[in-house]
Protein backbone atom coordinates (compact mmCIF):
# COMPACT_ATOMS: atom_id res chain seq x y z
CA UNK A 1 0.00 0.00 0.00
CA UNK A 2 2.04 2.83 -1.20
CA UNK A 3 2.39 6.04 1.14
CA UNK A 4 -0.22 4.66 3.69
CA UNK A 5 0.30 4.81 7.33
CA UNK A 6 -0.71 1.22 8.05
CA UNK A 7 -0.64 1.85 11.72
CA UNK A 8 -4.16 2.67 11.87
CA UNK A 9 -6.33 1.66 8.95
CA UNK A 10 -9.27 0.24 9.83
CA UNK A 11 -9.50 -3.69 8.99
CA UNK A 12 -12.69 -2.62 6.54
CA UNK A 13 -10.40 -0.58 4.98
CA UNK A 14 -7.49 -3.18 4.46
CA UNK A 15 -10.29 -5.77 3.52
CA UNK A 16 -11.63 -3.39 0.72
CA UNK A 17 -8.19 -2.95 -0.48
CA UNK A 18 -7.22 -6.68 -0.68
CA UNK A 19 -11.04 -7.36 -2.31
CA UNK A 20 -10.47 -4.83 -4.90
CA UNK A 21 -6.65 -5.07 -5.32
CA UNK A 22 -7.24 -3.46 -8.98
CA UNK A 23 -9.58 -0.65 -8.04
CA UNK A 24 -7.21 0.38 -5.18
CA UNK A 25 -4.17 0.71 -7.26
CA UNK A 26 -6.15 2.68 -9.69
CA UNK A 27 -7.21 4.59 -6.78
CA UNK A 28 -3.86 4.98 -5.51
CA UNK A 29 -2.85 6.27 -8.98
CA UNK A 30 -5.26 9.15 -9.17
CA UNK A 31 -4.14 10.11 -5.83
CA UNK A 32 -0.74 10.31 -7.07
CA UNK A 33 -1.76 12.19 -10.18
CA UNK A 34 -4.03 15.13 -8.48
CA UNK A 35 -1.24 15.43 -5.66
CA UNK A 36 1.15 16.26 -8.91
CA UNK A 37 -1.00 18.15 -10.48
CA UNK A 38 -0.36 21.68 -9.11
CA UNK A 39 2.74 23.56 -7.35
CA UNK A 40 1.14 23.08 -3.24
CA UNK A 41 4.17 21.75 -1.27
CA UNK A 42 3.24 18.53 0.58
CA UNK A 43 2.30 20.46 4.32
CA UNK A 44 -0.15 22.69 2.01
CA UNK A 45 -1.66 19.83 0.17
CA UNK A 46 -2.38 17.67 3.71
CA UNK A 47 -3.68 20.94 5.35
CA UNK A 48 -5.92 21.31 2.71
CA UNK A 49 -7.20 18.20 3.00
CA UNK A 50 -7.48 18.22 6.91
CA UNK A 51 -10.11 21.29 6.47
CA UNK A 52 -11.72 19.45 3.73
CA UNK A 53 -12.21 16.22 5.71
CA UNK A 54 -13.57 18.30 8.47
CA UNK A 55 -15.79 19.85 6.67
CA UNK A 56 -17.31 16.14 5.77
CA UNK A 57 -16.92 15.61 9.82
CA UNK A 58 -14.98 12.05 8.52
CA UNK A 59 -13.51 11.41 11.88
CA UNK A 60 -10.98 9.33 10.12
CA UNK A 61 -10.15 11.32 7.33
CA UNK A 62 -9.28 14.20 10.07
CA UNK A 63 -6.88 11.51 11.89
CA UNK A 64 -4.93 10.35 9.22
CA UNK A 65 -4.69 14.03 7.12
CA UNK A 66 -3.63 14.99 11.09
CA UNK A 67 -0.72 12.33 11.35
CA UNK A 68 0.14 13.07 7.31
CA UNK A 69 0.20 17.07 7.67
CA UNK A 70 2.72 16.59 11.08
CA UNK A 71 4.73 13.67 8.84
CA UNK A 72 4.71 16.53 6.24
CA UNK A 73 6.52 19.07 8.56
CA UNK A 74 2.87 21.15 9.76
CA UNK A 75 3.10 22.22 13.04
CA UNK A 76 0.04 21.87 15.83
CA UNK A 77 -0.83 25.20 15.64
CA UNK A 78 -1.01 25.40 11.96
CA UNK A 79 -3.88 22.14 12.23
CA UNK A 80 -5.57 24.02 14.85
CA UNK A 81 -6.09 27.06 12.64
CA UNK A 82 -7.15 24.91 9.43
CA UNK A 83 -9.65 22.82 12.27
CA UNK A 84 -10.74 26.58 13.66
CA UNK A 85 -11.06 28.04 10.12
CA UNK A 86 -13.87 25.50 9.60
CA UNK A 87 -15.94 27.16 12.89
CA UNK A 88 -18.04 29.99 10.79
CA UNK A 89 -18.77 27.73 7.67
CA UNK A 90 -19.05 24.08 9.26
CA UNK A 91 -19.93 25.44 12.94
CA UNK A 92 -19.11 25.10 16.14
CA UNK A 93 -19.88 21.52 16.60
CA UNK A 94 -17.95 19.98 14.02
CA UNK A 95 -15.06 21.92 14.72
CA UNK A 96 -14.65 20.79 17.95
CA UNK A 97 -15.07 17.07 17.25
CA UNK A 98 -11.87 17.75 14.71
CA UNK A 99 -9.89 19.00 17.69
CA UNK A 100 -10.61 16.10 19.71
CA UNK A 101 -9.69 13.85 17.18
CA UNK A 102 -6.57 16.06 16.44
CA UNK A 103 -5.64 15.94 20.19
CA UNK A 104 -6.07 12.37 20.11
CA UNK A 105 -3.90 12.03 17.36
CA UNK A 106 -0.91 14.61 18.89
CA UNK A 107 -1.37 12.64 22.02
CA UNK A 108 -0.35 9.25 20.60
CA UNK A 109 2.48 11.22 18.86
CA UNK A 110 3.95 12.27 21.82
Amino acid sequence: MPEIQSDHLPDVYRGFRERFTGVAAGQDALARAVDAAGPLDEKTKRLVKLGIAVGAQADGAVRSNVRKALSAGASVAEIEQVILLAMTTRGFPATVAAWQWMTEVVGEQA
